[in-house]
Order: C-alpha cells, then structure tokens, then sequence
C-alpha cells in the first residue's frame, strides 16, 4: 500500500515540473527512492510507545535508532541523564534514571564544519494510546500518535544521512546526529548536552515539524517560564475562632491581585496565572495556598526582569504575618533570530527553489518552544528550526499526522543544505 501511495505521488511531482531544471539530479532521484523507505521508518517508530515517562519504550526506541546510525557509519553514544545535571522542574521525574537517554551519533569527514542535527524520540501520550490511533495513510495524510512530534524528526534525521552516505559526501569534519527523549517534559536532562554540542558547532538544524498549512522554517520560538507563588498562613477554627488564624486564601487574593499586570505585549511577554489552590475543608481558615503563572517571553533577558519584579511586589502584603515566596522554574528560553540564521535561512530558500518550491523563513515565534534555543544559547552559529516534515495534530488524539507529499522535498532541502554547509557554500 505505501509503495503504491508514494510511487503515485513521484510520478505527480515529476510531471507537475517541480523539479526545476537548476535542481541537483542526484538528490531529487535519490529522494523519491527513500521516500517509501522512510514511511516504513515512520511506522516502525509511531509502533513503539515512547510517553516521556515511558522509560521502556524510549530504550526500545534508543536502540533501534543507535542501530540504525552506526550501520550509516555513525559512532554511536548512548548518553545516560545524570542527576547532577538534571534541571529540576514540577513535572521532573524523581529519579534520574526514569527520564530517556539520549542517542549520539558522531560521522567525521574530510572537511572542517560542525554539524549538529536534533530532533526527539519522546511524546506526550500515555501508555495504551496507541491501540486508539494506530499508523494508517489515508490520502496525502500518515496518522498516528507522534508522527508529527517529532517522531518524522526523527525519520527525517535518518533518511538524511542515509542519502548524505548513498551520495558518498562526508567533507564536513563532524556531523552530530543527536535525539533526545525528554523534550516533552522540558529537557530536564539533556538541556545541558543540548547546548553544549550547539556551542560545538558551526550550524544547527532542528527537525520539529513545519505546519501543515505553510511550508517553512523558523528563526524564533517563545521562551517558557513558570512562577510558583506560595503563602502560607495559620489554621484556626473558621466558626469559634477565625481571628486566631492567618487567611492565605486572602493574602493569595491580593497578591495575585497586585500581580496581575505584568505582561508587556509589545515585548511578547505574557504572564497569566492560571491555576490556584486553597484550604483545607470549609470549616477552617485555610493555613497555605498556592498559584502558578505560565509566562512566555521572546527576548531572554525578559525573565530576569519579571522575577525581579514580581520578588519586589510580594513584599507588599494584605496580611503581615503571612508568609510569602516565589518560584521559578525557567523551562525553555527563547530561540531568538539572528543574522547568522537569517543569511542560512536565505541559503535554504535558495535551495527549495531548486525545486520550483517557496520556503517561508518565520522570524517570529508561534507560541511554543523547542530544543532548538538552548542549542542556541552558548553560541553565535546560526539555529533554525522547522526543518522536518509538514504536519498537523501535535499533543491530539485522534488527528496527528504528516502530509506525506511534503517528504521528497523536505528530504531534498536538509541535504543539499548539508552537503553546502559541509563544502562551505553555505554559512
């Protein structure tokens, strides 16, 4: 059925005259070859459960990944969380151990440039799912749980550098393929890893998939923060003796009130508190409570200044002897854009109308954040994301699933990017 589906789509690509005649032969034949491979990949992978919880799934899936790129030549590391590097947030696994390991694949060539390619193995569905929505095309559409986030990520990686070897290129000095299995969650372990291998190289290409309506790449992605604000008070009995106690639920009534004008829009700094809790039972003055802000920002240096902020404001307190915190837990930066990513962002634009195709570059962020800004943070090489296939549905589901047209020349795009990247012609 799939050989069937895509040599139905090869022959619409080629007789539409989407291959330009400035297109490099080699790489648009080789594409429409591993277009049918790489949806039995997708399948393979959607198949295997990977919740980022899932710590049996994500071996299973570790595995094979780390299998596939050592018979590519790739030398291959499977890189264990460790608890001193773990960033600790609310939904971080207690031990080390029950978050994913990482799979690193180092291919050294001829050459100079550092290439570091990332894409993630984890998603945000429980165990059992995927009897609901298994793999399936129908149309132009492959569903299934993941395929979209990020799991064509990583098909893509694969099938990449599985082309890059059929070409026989290898003149860059080091090409990094490297997948991580907590990105759901934050990359609480591998966030570390993450940005020093992005500090490690010359160019970062991220394959979180495009959108389904728009075909691009992004420059930008939102930075994430959440504030943790906690009172604590004293219990008293609400009918004999209410004055003996201290009301956090008023005290965290009025700080949220005096806090709830911190996002600047103009900035893209947005700040809203959304979930709260108070008391005990009804019969008591309530001795604690708690509130959590999501916060997103587009410029890193956004939430320095909203900590600072919101620490000098709760000083202000309705009630004296209550006692007043705040927490922050900084779960993903800002990938912001920069002159270097602009002018390869261009170079790939250049490289998609190859094939008679436009590639939109996005400069500004959509809302949610990606690994790509902390590959980002320590250097000034370009970052871009996006480079995965069109696609629909994350976090749903029932509707998750890529547009299976996109393939050819997303698989066209991410190697002839490498392979200018590798030999210089692109910076």
């Amino acid at each position: 059925m799939i050989k069937h589906l895509v040599a139905t789509f090869a022959v619409a690509f080629a007789s539409s005259g989407a291959f330009a005649q400035a297109a490099d032969t080699r790489v648009s034949q080789l594409a429409a070859a591993e277009q049918p491979k790489l949806l039995e990949t997708l399948k393979t992978l959607v198949e295997i459960e990977t919740g980022s919880t899932n710590r049996a799934g994500l071996d299973k899936l570790s595995t094979l990944i780390g299998e596939r790129l050592k018979a590519l030549g790739g030398e291959v590391q499977y890189v264990e969380p460790n608890a001193a590097d773990v960033y600790r947030m609310e939904d971080t696994p207690e031990k080390p151990e029950g978050i994913g390991r990482m799979v690193k694949a180092s291919f050294k060539g001829s050459g100079t440039s550092k290439i570091l390619l990332i894409a993630h193995m984890d998603t945000v569905y429980p165990a059992g799912m995927l009897a609901q929505q298994p793999f399936r095309i129908d149309g132009n559409r492959a569903y299934g749980l993941g395929i979209s986030d990020d799991k064509q990520g990583v098909a893509l990686i694969l099938h990449t550098v599985a082309m890059l070897k059929a070409l026989n290129v290898s003149d860059w000095g080091l090409l990094t393929v490297l997948i991580n299995g907590d990105e759901e969650i934050s990359s609480p372990a591998s966030r570390k890893l993450i940005t020093a291998e992005g500090a490690a190289h010359d160019a970062v290409m991220s394959f979180e998939a495009s959108r389904a309506e728009q075909d691009k790449i992004s420059l930008a992605t939102s930075g994430i923060a959440l504030a943790e604000l906690t009172v604590r008070g004293r219990a008293s009995h609400a009918g004999s003796a209410p004055e003996r106690g201290v009301n956090a639920l008023y005290e965290l009534s009025h700080q949220l009130l005096q806090l709830r004008d911190l996002s600047v829009p103009e900035r893209g700094l947005k700040v809203n508190w959304t979930v709260s809790k108070a008391g005990v039972v009804r019969n008591m003055i309530p001795p604690g409570a708690q509130a959590w802000a999501d916060i997103r920002l587009l410029k890193t240096a956004d939430l320095a200044g909203v900590e600072a902020r919101m620490r000098e404001r709760i000083q202000k307190k309705l009630l004296p002897e209550s006692e007043v915190s705040v927490k922050f837990e900084n779960r993903r930066p800002p990938l912001e854009a920069t002159e270097a990513s602009r002018a390869l962002a261009t170079h790939a634009q250049r490289i998609y109308k190859e094939l008679g195709k436009e590639l939109v570059v996005d400069p500004e962020p959509e809302g949610g954040g990606t690994d790509a800004a902390f590959a980002a943070l320590q250097t000034k090489a370009p970052v871009i994301e996006r480079f995965g296939l069109q696609g629909f549905g994350a976090h749903s589901s029932n509707s998750e699933y890529i547009l299976v047209d996109s393939i050819q020349p997303r698989l066209y795009l991410a190697t002839r990017l490498i392979m200018d990247l590798a030999s210089g012609k692109a910076r």
